[in-house]
């Protein structure tokens, strides 16, 4: 009998969020800031390739550097930078699985084996939410893509809070609480620095 991980990733489509504005970082493209010699967001997409049957990448800006590293590079619903419930609407409409992951660009030490845990951990939840034990990280998640209808409304009323579209949802938080670290975002270059010196070993 095949594994559910294995079984999954045919059902499975990633989504790195990579349309922010960049605003603390002096409003660079954030995923291709360089991190220990890569774009940042070519760490995060080592974490879903193999593990996914499709990699897209959220940008609305620089889609042909973003290119080389999805199979396709998607665009805001909308336009306007309307933040990442905007995006993961987006990942909702274009994938092509059930099922969609979802990663941040600014997340380089997310652990290795995410898409298992976060399968594992789902049980029979709509929406699956990486918690390191004090927090949740609700744009590191597991989410059925049958729940794009309800986000489009959702949006359409002026929701752009992630959380409470979220409980509006069978939903779960899947236990990370053995590496926090490994959630460490990179909002300015001071946290660049400090995490692309840190002694500690990648996830």
């Amino acid at each position: 009998m095949m594994a559910r991980d294995e079984m999954a990733q045919e059902e499975l489509t990633g989504l790195i969020l990579a349309g922010g504005q960049g605003r603390r970082m002096g409003g660079v493209d954030k995923g291709l800031v360089a991190f220990r010699g890569r774009p940042l967001v070519a760490h995060v997409r080592d974490r879903l390739v193999g593990r996914v049957a499709e990699l897209l990448i959220n940008a609305n800006r620089s889609q042909g550097d973003y290119a080389p590293l999805a199979d396709r590079v998607i665009d805001d619903a909308e336009g306007g930078f309307q933040g990442p419930l905007m995006g993961i609407y987006s990942g909702l409409c274009a994938a092509r699985t059930p099922w969609l992951v979802v990663a941040p660009c600014d997340t380089p030490s997310l652990p290795r084996e995410l898409v298992p845990r976060l399968l594992a951990g789902r049980g029979d939840a709509d929406i699956a939410v990486a918690w390191d034990g004090e927090r949740l990280h609700p744009v590191v998640a597991l989410i059925r893509t049958a729940l794009a209808d309800d986000l489009a409304a959702a949006l359409a009323e002026g929701e752009r809070k992630i959380d409470r579209w979220y409980a509006r949802h069978p939903w779960c938080r899947v236990d990370f609480s053995d590496c926090p670290e490994a959630f460490a975002n990179l909002n300015t270059d001071d946290d660049r620095r400090r995490l692309e010196t840190a002694r500690h070993e990648e996830p």
